[in-house]
């Protein structure tokens, strides 16, 4: 599997990590607590050569539009300020990683770490040209993530060990995949990093 290149123009980005979409949450992915130690993986090695660590996170109000009370899709999750809404207490995210929140204004959806974050200016201000991204879940909220990061013409990598879907609908995860790399993302996974890395 191809790798990237990690220097100072690197970020990754830990797509909403976070307790309410592990199962035990409100809204849990299955297997979402596996991408934990690969992501803390990729967070050493891109921190190592220089680059930038930023995740993204769901924060919602009570009375936000995507909860089924007001005709939305899902349960209520990652509520301000609640466990839910915590970060998984194993990521090991630097104390330089800059965090995103989304979904806050509880008129709007929000499923990509770039709508109304502000993090397409924070990448451009550190220089960053080239994205990993991993996290939860496949066909939500990093689908919209990687293909925002494309259509602003990020080098974008997608981090296959650091993913997991939800598979409402069985197969959702693998079309929402296909559909990434279809539009120009690029697989890698943390031994084709670490063999780069050993040599």
């Amino acid at each position: 599997m191809a790798k990237p290149q990690l220097d100072r123009h690197t970020a990754l980005i830990a797509v909403d990590v976070q307790n309410d979409f592990i199962p035990g949450g409100a809204l849990p992915t299955a297997g979402g607590e596996q991408v934990v130690a690969p992501l803390n993986a990729y967070i050493q090695l891109v921190t190592r050569a220089g680059g930038r660590v930023f995740a993204s996170r769901d924060w919602h109000p009570e009375d936000h539009i995507s909860f089924r009370a007001r005709g939305g899709p899902w349960p209520p999750h990652c509520v301000q300020n609640t466990w839910g809404a915590s970060f998984h207490p194993q990521l090991a995210l630097p104390e330089a990683a800059v965090i995103v929140s989304k979904g806050y204004d509880p008129a709007q959806e929000a499923y990509s770490a770039f709508d109304g974050t502000g993090l397409a200016t924070l990448l451009a201000e550190a220089g960053i040209s080239r994205l990993l991204v991993g996290g939860l879940a496949t066909e939500y909220c990093v689908y919209s993530t990687v293909m925002d990061a494309l259509k602003l013409g990020f080098e974008t990598w997608l981090l296959t060990d650091a993913i997991r879907a939800v598979d409402a609908h069985p197969g959702d995860g693998e079309r929402a995949f296909r559909e990434m790399l279809a539009a120009g993302a690029k697989p890698t996974d943390l031994s084709a990093l670490q063999e780069g890395a050993a040599r």
